[in-house]
């Protein structure tokens, strides 16, 4: 059989550090329309099951329209999907799995849904799921123990897939590559204790990028990335097609689901003459369309009051244009010969040029005198050039 393996959605994240309201809304609406992504992958494959390893929401209670649009969008599978509470969307009481309203719009929107609020064994698509749903946020034991013994595989048909659904971190993350949102200690699944040939697939969730973490076992990673990358390693924005079968290990293909575009960018200039470089990396890496990206940009280096001024023209364009930016300046202020002639030299205006001696002065002082000596002579420089073009 062939299925979709998809987690961590996170339908409703709120998305606070962006502070534009319209570009916030820009990134809570793509995580729905990579769910049409999604939907087109399933269709395109001839999926006839579709899993989904936990946290559909991003709370365990969230809006009623973001609850309908959830619905729609599952129906659109037209095929069984199952989904596994995870810690944002556990399946304690009050959460949105037991709400009315939806139940109502389960019914009548996505009838091909199937939640599973309770460890137990589902007979979906001709395989036999073993589900672990997250009953609260943290738990403190392995959600899978329950499949170590036979008696969990005493009832399943001989001869289909058997497949293990669960939401939580495994042993073979490291310290520091543990998603800095979710559990630690807690939600801890130790598939070395699971019986590997008594198990065809293990799809799992929590993760955010795609990572084969076992010989059957997969971290789909979330649809739609939700942070900047840690790395070449952290492959985010997909969704993974597997083809399995009862005693054969599962075939698994990646698929890009992604709709906005998360990149990080660390760029040395050294001196004004080095802008240029900076602006070509930029848009060597965004391209044309930048409506869709996010950035985290760290520079470092030195500029000279000029470059200064020309590099805040630069970040202010980008603030304007992406969906978010991150900036992390680590610039030094080195004025440039060139500068210090034109604001340390005016016979005809000496107050100006007493001025700018005396912030240059303190950019050599440690701590805040500098910085406050940095913006000074910037606006200073603004000041000036605004003089002289009038």
């Amino acid at each position: 059989m062939k299925l979709l393996h998809t987690a961590d959605w996170q339908l409703g994240r709120p998305y606070a550090r962006i502070e534009d309201p319209d570009k916030r809304a820009r990134a809570r609406a793509a995580r729905f329309e990579a769910l049409d992504a999604l939907v087109a992958i399933a269709r395109e494959e001839a999926v006839s099951l579709v899993l989904v390893a936990g946290d559909v929401f991003d709370a365990p209670t969230v809006d009623k329209a973001t609850v309908s649009r959830a619905c729609r969008a599952l129906g659109a599978f037209q095929v069984p999907v199952v989904l596994l509470p995870g810690n944002h969307d556990h399946a304690g009481a009050g959460s949105v799995w037991h709400q009315r309203f939806f139940e109502a719009e389960r019914a009548d929107l996505a009838p091909n849904v199937h939640v599973v609020l309770a460890p137990g064994v589902l007979e979906l698509a001709g395989a036999s799921i073993f589900a672990c749903p997250l009953q609260r946020r943290a738990e403190s034991f392995d959600t899978t123990a329950w499949l170590r013994d036979g008696e969990a595989l005493a009832a399943a048909p001989a001869g289909q897939p058997r497949l293990v659904l669960a939401h939580g971190a495994t042993q073979l993350f490291g310290a520091g590559e543990r998603d800095p949102e979710g559990p630690q200690a807690s939600n801890f699944i130790d598939l070395g204790r699971l019986p590997t040939e008594a198990y065809d697939y293990v799809a799992l969730g929590d993760w955010h990028g795609t990572k084969q973490v076992g010989p059957k076992a997969w971290y789909a990673g979330t649809h739609e990335p939700d942070r900047f990358p840690r790395g070449e390693a952290y492959d985010a924005g997909n969704a993974l097609v597997v083809e399995v079968a009862r005693g054969t290990p599962p075939a698994v293909q990646a698929r890009k689901t992604a709709r906005l575009r998360w990149h990080a960018l660390a760029h040395a200039v050294h001196g004004d003459a080095e802008l240029p470089a900076l602006e070509a990396a930029v848009g060597a890496l965004l391209g044309e369309e930048v409506d869709c990206h996010l950035l985290t940009l760290t520079l470092t280096g030195s500029l000279g009051v000029a470059g200064m001024a020309q590099l805040e023209t630069l970040i202010t364009r980008l603030e304007a244009r992406l969906v978010r930016l991150e900036l992390d300046q680590q610039l030094t202020l080195q004025p440039s010969p060139e500068d210090l002639a034109r604001l340390c030299e005016r016979p005809d205006d000496p107050t100006i040029a007493a001025v700018a001696q005396t912030l240059v002065a303190q950019l050599a002082q440690p701590g805040a005198e500098a910085e406050t000596a940095r913006l000074a002579l910037l606006e200073l420089h603004r000041l000036v050039s605004l003089a002289e073009e009038g």
